[in-house]
């Protein structure tokens, strides 16, 4: 193997002054100074704020419209993308196949390293030709420089999809490809070039709000109570059983003889007690309505 060629540093491999003695620090002082760093995460995300609202407003339109959300990363990145994408069925009651992620890699790379994929613009390329025009695709990468993200950037850019990245360092390419850049400059990490610490908590940050305020735009919220979850097992059934006692004014028994009349959902199970309807006229509601539950709780209901 050659020597690697010499290339300008980006912000996430430089030293951190803040941390040049991690090694001579007692256990409580090394804690103490790790975690300070952290402090600074949330302040760089608020800044990024209004290019996250422009990307939300991209993914509302793309998912109102029938398109789906994709994610593509590597590492560290590309894992943050699976979680955000595997937590949107059950929180939200989207299709699993709505919101997606790819990982340089495969799905192997979730759980062992496969740091070499990453390298491979190639392997981005063929991994979004799947995209299409009515897609929102979301790159992450620390660096803003990893050739497995620019490749399928630049590919779903090519099939007409909305592009939209989230770096950590400034980057030229994803800036001039991508309809919006959130750039959250969290500066060099407290382990050098360890990117799962700020940065991968900074992206974790982003992709909550990302997927979390699209999908209140799309109305899978009601007040701050998630009406669309899927209740699959014991705790998001027990979730849901309270949402509709709690919003439906009801005990816990009837609550839970709705959410079964329903068909397991709980926005629909809401409108029944509230509007003391059938569950047909409740899922017609809701589809007059666009989904949105506090639109369909004061909508006139159509007599047969």
């Amino acid at each position: 193997m050659g020597y690697t060629t010499e290339f300008t540093r980006p912000v996430t491999e430089e030293r951190n002054d803040s941390t040049m003695d991690l090694d001579l620090l007692n256990t409580n002082e090394l804690v103490e100074r790790i975690q300070s760093e952290d402090f600074i995460v949330a302040q760089k995300v608020k800044e990024a704020a209004p290019e996250i609202a422009k990307a939300v407003d991209i993914v509302v339109d793309k998912l109102r419209a029938g398109g789906r959300l994709i994610y593509f990363g590597a590492g560290t990145s590309g894992r943050l993308g699976v979680l955000d994408a595997a937590e949107c069925p059950p929180t939200f009651g989207v299709k699993a196949e709505q919101v997606i992620a790819y990982i340089a890699g495969g799905k192997e790379a979730m759980f062992q390293s496969f740091e070499s994929a990453e390298d491979s613009f190639e392997l981005g390329t063929t991994d979004a030709e799947a995209v299409g025009p009515g897609d929102a695709v979301i790159g992450i990468t620390a660096s803003g420089r990893t050739p497995y993200v620019i490749g399928a950037l630049q590919k779903a850019k090519e099939l007409g999809a909305a592009t939209i990245c989230i770096i950590n360092g400034p980057n030229e390419i994803l800036q001039t490809t991508c309809d919006v850049t959130i750039c959250v400059l969290v500066g060099p990490e407290a382990l050098s070039g360890s990117t799962r610490m700020k940065a991968g908590t900074a992206q974790k940050m982003v992709l909550n709000l990302l997927s979390t305020c699209s999908m209140v735009r799309l109305g899978k919220v009601y007040e701050n109570l998630m009406v669309d979850l899927l209740p699959t097992n014991e705790k998001l059934r027990e979730r849901a059983v309270s949402i509709i006692s709690l919003l439906g004014g009801v005990p816990r028994h009837l609550a839970e003889g709705a959410l079964v009349a329903s068909h397991e959902k709980a926005k629909t199970a809401i409108l029944m007690v509230k509007r003391k309807v059938g569950r047909v006229q409740a899922e017609e509601l809701l589809d007059r309505c666009k989904g949105s539950l506090r639109n369909a709780l004061v909508t006139e209901v159509e007599s047969n």
